[in-house]
């Protein structure tokens, strides 16, 4: 009995991870909307709930995405997993359930349509699991931001 208890035990946390979304990246230029449930942030929102301010960054964008995967890299929680310029999609790991939230970027600038001299990068952060996150992806956007200024 006790071993069966053991098996559930690990095909529940296993199953934290969950699967990577198929509507993630970019779509004519757009991250993808963030769903109804409180779980998701994005820049490309005018919805307050799911609301978050894109990162600004100056120079050249080969610069701040070599500075942002920088920040990226120096979080043993985040794993980087595609980059095609102009977008990144990261992993983020939480310590102790192994849930698995997924992280994009989409470095825009005026040769992307942009006004000229505004360089931002949009984001989103979404759980792949779950309804509510108790503000986890915002926190992190938050935090991302400070430690890109910071850089």
């Amino acid at each position: 009995m006790r071993e069966l208890g053991v098996i559930i035990f690990c095909m529940l946390f296993l199953s934290c991870a969950g699967k990577p979304p198929e509507n993630i990246g970019l779509h004519n230029g757009q991250l993808t909307d963030c769903p109804n449930s409180p779980n998701c942030v994005t820049s490309q929102t005018t919805d307050a709930d799911h609301s978050i301010l894109p990162l600004k960054y100056k120079g050249e964008k080969k610069m701040a995405i070599i500075k942002l995967k920088k920040v990226i890299a120096s979080l043993d929680s985040m794993t980087l997993v595609t980059e095609n310029d102009p977008y990144l999609h990261i992993e983020c790991k939480s310590a102790i359930m192994g849930f698995v939230d997924d992280l994009e970027f989409y470095f825009s600038d005026e040769t992307l349509g942009d006004p000229p001299g505004e360089k931002t990068i949009q984001v989103r952060s979404a759980s792949r699991l779950g309804y509510s996150d108790f503000g986890v992806n915002r926190k992190r956007v938050e935090q991302l931001r400070t430690l890109f200024a910071a850089e």
